[in-house]
């Protein structure tokens, strides 16, 4: 089976190696810019200008799945070129919460509702799912998710800059929901949603949505973790809920702060439990042999050399 990587950020590439090594499947990466780093490892890399569907398509040939993860009017022109040249499957650039009980058109979105409504235009034709995985642990990674270069172009990528600060010990924590119940997270490593997705590739038919999850934790639980394993107290927290969100949501857009918005958002979606789902996942049922990394053993490693 010959499946094609379109992006080269870090879940790309995570996601490329995985197939690269524990498959027998043809994997192409698909690149807006020669890779010669990639091709040195031994990766077949294509450049692909998305302006052009014919480019698209001589990429495509022979492709059976294609994963994505570019966004906007770029992975609607993928999506058009695998309808026409009869990709069986199409995995669009998700990777967080379940849609459905996302907000619709708000400044998290990036094109995403559209490559949805596009699929499903197209379902007689191609097959698709999407990836649920919650909350990568690396947002709250030494040096942020940047640092895999994920993120970089949705400006929520920097370290310290999603509920918690664990270099100064400071937090942004979006506890309870509008009904003043804990919020809740799911939330699961780039590392073990590559593993599931590529265990998953060889399943005989894809339901519309797979869950995965590496914890499934408040987000009181959460901080108290990361505070247990820092070894110092969070000083000061900022105890949120969606009104106090939302309320700074509309100062940050009358005074027409992206930037802000996109933090803001992202806090109100966690403080609503929109990134948490029922457990046990539905890809972790299924495949009991893949044990995904604890947040606590996770955090702990990744800032065992920070002081």
């Amino acid at each position: 089976m010959r499946v094609a990587v379109a992006g080269t950020c870090g879940l790309a590439l995570i996601i490329a190696r995985q197939i690269h090594e524990s498959t027998s499947h043809q994997l192409v990466v698909l690149s807006r810019s020669p890779q010669p780093g990639l091709q040195s490892q031994g990766y077949q890399c294509q450049v692909v200008d998305y302006n052009d569907p014919s480019s698209i398509q001589h990429s495509l040939m022979g492709v059976d799945t294609i994963i994505s993860t570019v966004a906007g009017n770029a992975q609607l022109r993928l999506i058009e070129a695998a309808v026409a040249c009869r990709v069986r499957r199409f995995v669009p650039a998700e990777f967080e919460g379940q849609p459905s009980v996302r907000t619709q058109n708000g400044p998290l979105d990036r094109g995403r509702a559209a490559a949805l409504a596009l699929l499903q235009h197209y379902r007689g034709y191609i097959q698709s799912t999407v990836y649920v995985c919650g909350v990568f642990y690396e947002r709250f990674s030494v040096n942020g998710m940047v640092s895999l270069r994920i993120g970089v172009n949705t400006g929520y990528g920097n370290e310290g800059d999603y509920v918690a600060d664990p270099r100064n010990m400071t937090a942004v924590a979006p506890v309870y929901d509008s009904s003043q119940n804990l919020s809740v997270v799911c939330l699961t490593s780039v590392y073990d949603v590559a593993r599931f997705l590529v265990r998953s590739l060889d399943m005989p038919s894809w339901p519309p949505e797979m869950t995965m999850c590496g914890e499934r934790i408040t987000v009181q639980n959460l901080i108290e973790t990361i505070q247990s394993c820092r070894g110092r107290q969070f000083y000061p927290i900022e105890w949120q809920n969606p009104a106090n969100l939302q309320y700074q949501m509309t100062m940050a857009q009358i005074a027409g702060d992206t930037s802000k918005q996109r933090k803001l958002a992202t806090l109100i979606e966690t403080s609503e439990s929109r990134y948490q789902f029922e457990s046990p996942a539905y890809l972790n049922s299924l495949f009991p042999e893949i044990v995904p990394i604890g947040f606590r053993s996770w955090f702990e490693n990744n800032w065992a050399s920070v002081p």
